[in-house]
Order: structure tokens, then C-alpha cells, then sequence
């Protein structure tokens, strides 16, 4: 017993220097300020902390420091957080970047289609709330921070932390320590106008730095003895310097914090203030850089953080935390008034009791917020009772459901025109939406859509369009004149065609859709140089049930870098008004089939395969395949060709495949080369010898400029069979 208890005495004498020396240590308490890009030079400082052996205590960011103090105050290390950085999308951190795939059919036209995009209430035009919601951001701080997912106290984190965030109706700062911690640290950078205030505990706020912008007091109030302060803010601008809008912006959310600054300065015990003058709120592209000026400031303050050291090494967070997926038991969220769980689950994707990847979930929350349906879109996760996590979404309805949209554009067929567009959201029903194009220019034309979407189950919605041009044909038919076009060069063709359609259909993932419905066309063709009744003259009504497949993962419709794009439709014509009194039912198949792939970064290589099949005989030439000419939205049976001009090929068969390289030569500037080869002939299909048929071929050399309206592309052209140049100039969007 006397030896044990010499023992112990002489273990708590070894121990208690230790023990004393960490109880006489001073806290130290770390305020990080906010400054955007700027704002990576808190890594630079950490990394020299760290190296210094100075242990952190408590940590207080706003704005960029809330994002760095976050992450570090759940443990990464500063080495961790520098990775981090060096692989995220610059671009995305700015703006809601939403990738084609993750939209659905419906938006990818809406993209693909209108320049600009307005609200429109109450017959008030009005403008976007924010560039961003943020919500790349977000979901990856969900991602960083999953390993404390269940921490709702950020005092009781690995470093206790708290940041600061404004609150935009009363404009008091709101101290964040306790509750949803990604939320928390969004809240805190949400820059006005560039990012959408975040509504938490019923309060609308935004970036902290409008108010309090080095939260150097709350650390103080918290039992910090000792502050360091790291300032990466502007100081205030002189009229020289001031040179853009968002510098005038940068000024106008700083002014509450310039006359505070110089007395907080004062209350710092160790202040750096990296040297990053040079660079802006956004250059997140220039992260090293900014580090390194973090690095270097902090250096000079080595001899004032060697006598606060505790030789503290603060450790990696270990890799076992690190996971790329989740287990989900089961997913819940508010209550809608427009829109119900299938809607909202077939965009987010139905995770029950399985593991999902982060990045899977990233697109379910990318394709909510892609429907431009919910102005906030939040989420956590819940420890299930059960094995796994309950996460849980939380939907802000989007208050304007109308929608006034704009597009410009010309080409060599449809010439100049102007469209207008209203969409309004929530006519009749939940889920549904209706969208009225009409164009205005030297070819008057509409487009009607209207859907119910109803996610996982069967979608129903009604089409109606209207298309006209006129244009002066040369029927060339695989280089033979048809008999009744002789001693006629030129044939001035008024092409009218009113389709509507009725239809159902179901989707995968915005990608994969499936249809099934049917067709009325009214279809008027006259050839004014024609006074006798031909085939080439049309005046009937057409009734059509069809299917439809496609599959569209294309990046980009105009300029595609990767994917694959398929479609398919079967129509059957059964009934018809008869203008030319020979009508007998028929088929029509029509398939596309695509695919892009990019090397050394800038060169994309498209290989595409395009059908169209007619079983039984047209009533008319003109519900046969016509091709020639660029530029336009193509429609039914009217196709591009290259090296022809435009409805120069018609046949009721056809086969054509087409190579294009695109080389991207500097930002949205491209130089192309096209190849396309077609077989056409009617019945084409019934003969063995098909192939043995001669090949239309044409060419194309092209430059494409992607502008605001939609894309500028200038193609010179040409055919070694009718050894015709042509240029085709098409600019903005096609409609």
C-alpha cells in the first residue's frame, strides 16, 4: 500500500507542471474577417499558426471567415483546407451554375431558347432577387461538414466557433452559434444581391460584414485572452479607385464598418493584415496567390506568436470521416401549396433506406433548384432511429409564378424575328405550367406548351404550334428535276403547318423521357408558280397517334463538349381531310442518334446518325423529308444538310450521318468542320441494293461565338455534286 501510494503522488508530481502550464495558458481566440477571395489568406495565416505550435481556442469569422473558421473549427487543418480550396469550381462558387443534365426538358428549352427572363406580377416587370442562391456552396459545406452533421451547438465543436450574419429587415448583426451549421456559415458570406438572403429562425439574413465585419467583442465576451486578428477587408476607396459596380457595391456594405475599424485594430493583440490590394473579391482563381500573401504576413509576426506557443500540432482529420456517400432511412419535407411529394421527389430522386453518394444528392438538390420553383432550398440530416440518417428538406415556394421572356434571331430561311414569351406557373393545377411563344418578324409563329408534371407518376400536357416561311426552292431530288418542274429553275413555296398535340409521358432523372399521345397537323403548301392541282400542293388535315423516346445528356446544345443524345418517334397517319383525294394511312419513324467527346480540353468530336422512314405513301411530296441549308429550328421533316440549300433534297427515305470538330480556341470562340453524307431515296429501305445508291455529301467550315443572345456562327459551305458555295449566317438562340 505505501508503494502504491508513493506511486500515485509521484505520477500527480510528473503530471501537474502540465497540468498547471495548460491551466495558466492564455485562450486564444482567432477573428477572421470577411473579403470574398480575398479571404483565402486565412489559410496562408493558419498554416503558419500551425507551424508555430499556437493552439486555438475559440474562433470568430464573418463572411469568407465564416467559411474558413467553420471548416476549421470542425477540424480540418490547414493543409486539408488548402486542398479543399484547390479543387472547387471558381466559377460556381459565384453563381448558381446548373448543368444541362440536371434540368429537365422543359428547361433546357428554356435555356436554350430565351435571352432574357423577367418576373412579371401584377403587370409590373421586376428583376431577379439574387445572382445566386448559392447552392454549389452549400452542398458542398453539407459535404465538409457531414462528419458534424448532428452538432446543432458550434460551441461544442472541435474548436468552439460562432460567425455573424446581418439581419436584412432590421438591420441588427445576429451572432450564429447554435443550430445548422452549413446554414449558419452560408448565411453569414450571403452577399447582397450576389447571393439570396437566408431565412433561419424566421429572420431574412445576409452577409454579416454589412454590420460587423470583425467580430472582434464576441470572442472577448466569450473569456478570450488573447485575439489574433487576421483583415483581408478593403479599406475605404478613394474616387480613383472606385471603377466599377462592384466596388461601388463593395463600398456601399463596408461603410458600417470603416469608422469601427481603427478602434478593433487597437483591442487586437497580434493584427496581420496580408497584402492583397492587388487582387479582388472574386479572383478565386488566383487562391495560391492569396495564400501565399496570407503565408507572408503571418511571418512577420513569428517572434509575438512564438510567446503565446503551446508547441500545439493540431491534427489531421482522419480519413475514415471522409465518406462519398450517406446512408438515407428515409426523406421528409414541409408542406407544399403548390406542388406535391411526387413532383418534388421525382426532381430530388426518392432516397429510401440506401446509401447515396454526396454527389448524387448534389444533383437531386442541383434539378430542385433548376425549376426555378423555390426561391430557398435547405436541408439536414437526423440521426434515424433506426440505422441511417432522415434527411430532411425544407422548400420556400417561389412567390412569382409569371414570367415574361425575350429572344432575338436570324437565319437564311425563317430571316429576322423577335419572340415574346409568358409562362405562368400554377394555372389550373399543382405542378403545372403554360408557356405561349409568339414571334414577331418576317414569318409570323407561335408555340403553345402546356404540362402537369407529375414527377415519378404519368405527366400529361397539350402543344400547340404554328410555323410558316416562304422561300424560293430549288428541286434538285438527288440531282433529278421532277416532270412537273421542268422549265421552272425556281418554285416560290408558301409553307404553312399548325400541328397540336395531346400527350402523355414519364421521365428518369430529366434525362430519359418516354411519350405516347396524338397529333392533329393542318398543313397548307401552295407554289405560286403552279396554277395546276399536284402532289406538291397541300390543304388537308392529318390525325396521328405517336410514341416518342429521348434521351438528352448533351452539355450543351449548340456547342456540346460531352454526352449522348437519342431520339426516337413513331407516328401513324390514320385519318386525313384528303386534299388530293388519294390518302391511304402510312408510317413515319424518325430517330437521331449522337454523341460528343472532347480531347486535350478544347477539341470536341460529334458523331451523329440521323433516319427518317416512311412505311406506305404520302398523300403529298410535302409530308415527305426535306433537307438542305443551317441556321434554323428544324421541324417535323424539314432538316439541315450542309453543302444544298435549304428544302433542295426532299424524299419520303433518308439516311444521313454527320462528324463535326469543334475547336474552342479562346473562351466562347470556335472554329468548326462539319462532314455530312445522306442517302435518300424513296422506298429506299425495300431494295437490297440501297447502299449501292450515289451519296449526297456537303461540307462546312465554321466560326461560332457564344453572345448573351444566343450563338453567332457564320458557315461557308459546299457540295462536290451541285459544286455550289453557300454561306449561312444564323444569330441567337433558335426558335
Amino acid at each position: 500500500m505505501i508503494k502504491l501510494l508513493f506511486g500515485c503522488l509521484f505520477l500527480f508530481a510528473a503530471c501537474f507542471p502540465a497540468f498547471a502550464q495548460e491551466n495558466q495558458r492564455p485562450k486564444v481566440g482567432l477573428v477572421l474577417s470577411g473579403g470574398g477571395a480575398k479571404g483565402l489568406a486565412h489559410i496562408g495565416v493558419l498554416k503558419v499558426l500551425e507551424e508555430q505550435g499556437v493552439k486555438i481556442d475559440y474562433i470568430g469569422g464573418t463572411s469568407m471567415g465564416a467559411i474558413i473558421g467553420g471548416l476549421y473549427a470542425s477540424g480540418y487543418n490547414a493543409s486539408q483546407l488548402d486542398s479543399i480550396f484547390q479543387s472547387v469550381d471558381a466559377d460556381a462558387l459565384l453563381q448558381d451554375y446548373i448543368p444541362r443534365n440536371s434540368k429537365s426538358f422543359y428547361e433546357k428549352r428554356n435555356d436554350e431558347i430565351y435571352a432574357l427572363q423577367l418576373p412579371f406580377d401584377d403587370f409590373k416587370i421586376g428583376s431577379p432577387v439574387s445572382l445566386s442562391k448559392g447552392m454549389y456552396n452549400y452542398n458542398l459545406l453539407n459535404k465538409l461538414l457531414a462528419h458534424v452533421r448532428y452538432e446543432h451547438d458550434f460551441s461544442k465543436l472541435d474548436i468552439p466557433f460562432l460567425c455573424i450574419a446581418t439581419d436584412v429587415v432590421s438591420g441588427e448583426a445576429v451572432v450564429l452559434e447554435k443550430g445548422n451549421l452549413p446554414q449558419s456559415i452560408l448565411a453569414s458570406g450571403a452577399f447582397p444581391s450576389l447571393y439570396t438572403p437566408v431565412e433561419i429562425d424566421n429572420r431574412l439574413l445576409i452577409d454579416g460584414g454589412v454590420v460587423n465585419n470583425y467580430p472582434i467583442q464576441e470572442l472577448r465576451d466569450k473569456g478570450i485572452d488573447i485575439i489574433i486578428g487576421v483583415d483581408v477587408q478593403d479599406g475605404k476607396k478613394d474616387r480613383e479607385n472606385i471603377k466599377g459596380a462592384l466596388d461601388i457595391l463593395m463600398q456601399i456594405a463596408n461603410y458600417g464598418m470603416y469608422g469601427g475599424m481603427d478602434e478593433k485594430k487597437k483591442q487586437t493583440d497580434i493584427y496581420i493584415k496580408p497584402d492583397i490590394s492587388t487582387f479582388s473579391v472574386v479572383t478565386f482563381d488566383k487562391g495560391n496567390e492569396i495564400i501565399q500573401k496570407g503565408i507572408m504576413a503571418a511571418k512577420e509576426k513569428i517572434p509575438q506568436l512564438q510567446q503565446i506557443s503551446s508547441n500545439y500540432k493540431k491534427p489531421k482529420l482522419p480519413d475514415y470521416l471522409f465518406k462519398d456517400d450517406i446512408h438515407i432511412h428515409s426523406v421528409s419535407m414541409n408542406k407544399l401549396k403548390n406542388y406535391n411529394k411526387d413532383y418534388v421527389f421525382g426532381k430530388l430522386g426518392y432516397f429510401k433506406d440506401e446509401c447515396v453518394s454526396f454527389k448524387r444528392l448534389e444533383n437531386g438538390i442541383t434539378n430542385l433548384n433548376a425549376t426555378q420553383n423555390f426561391s430557398g432550398i435547405s436541408y439536414h440530416f437526423e440521426k434515424s432511429d433506426v440505422e441511417g440518417d432522415n434527411l430532411v428538406l425544407n422548400l420556400k415556394e417561389n412567390t412569382i409564378n409569371r414570367f415574361l421572356k425575350f429572344g432575338l434571331h436570324f437565319d437564311n430561311l425563317y430571316k429576322s424575328a423577335a419572340l415574346v414569351n409568358i409562362t405562368q406557373k400554377k394555372l389550373l393545377f399543382k405542378n403545372d405550367l403554360a408557356s405561349l411563344d409568339f414571334i414577331f418578324g418576317d414569318n409570323i409563329r407561335y408555340n403553345f406548351n402546356y404540362l402537369v408534371d407529375n414527377g415519378f407518376r404519368w405527366s400529361f400536357g397539350a402543344q400547340s404550334r404554328f410555323n410558316k416561311f416562304k422561300y424560293n426552292a430549288k428541286p434538285y431530288e438527288t440531282g433529278v428535276i421532277p416532270p412537273e418542274f421542268l422549265g421552272f429553275d425556281i418554285f416560290n413555296t408558301d409553307w404553312n403547318d399548325l400541328t397540336n398535340r395531346l400527350y402523355l409521358q414519364n421521365y428518369y432523372n430529366d434525362k430519359f423521357v418516354i411519350g405516347m399521345g396524338v397529333e392533329h397537323k393542318y398543313q397548307i403548301v401552295d407554289i405560286a408558280n403552279l396554277n395546276f392541282k399536284k402532289n406538291w400542293l397541300d390543304n388537308s388535315h392529318y390525325i396521328s397517334p405517336y410514341f416518342n423516346v429521348v434521351l438528352d445528356t448533351y452539355d450543351n446544345k449548340y456547342f456540346p463538349t460531352r454526352g449522348v443524345n437519342f431520339n426516337a418517334e413513331v407516328k401513324h397517319t390514320i385519318l386525313s381531310s384528303d386534299y388530293n383525294e388519294n390518302f391511304e394511312p402510312f408510317t413515319q419513324i424518325n430517330g437521331e442518334l449522337g454523341t460528343v467527346k472532347t480531347f486535350f480540353d478544347r477539341v470536341s468530336v460529334e458523331a451523329k446518325a440521323d433516319v427518317g422512314l416512311t412505311i406506305g405513301s404520302t398523300p403529298s411530296t410535302n409530308m415527305n423529308y426535306f433537307l438542305g441549308g443551317y441556321g434554323f429550328q428544324s421541324i417535323s421533316n424539314i432538316k439541315p444538310f450542309y453543302g444544298y440549300d435549304f428544302l433542295s433534297l426532299n424524299s419520303n427515305t433518308y439516311l444521313k450521318a454527320l462528324l463535326r470538330v469543334d475547336y474552342r480556341f479562346y473562351k466562347k470562340h470556335h472554329l468548326n468542320f462539319t462532314a455530312n453524307y445522306m442517302y435518300l431515296k424513296d422506298a429506299m429501305f425495300q431494295y437490297n441494293d440501297w447502299l449501292e445508291l450515289p451519296i449526297n455529301s456537303g461540307y462546312a467550315l465554321g466560326y461560332g461565338f457564344q453572345t448573351v443572345v444566343g450563338p453567332l456562327e457564320i458557315k461557308q459551305s459546299y457540295s462536290p455534286e451541285v459544286k455550289i458555295h453557300y454561306t449561312w449566317f444564323s444569330l441567337g438562340f433558335w426558335f
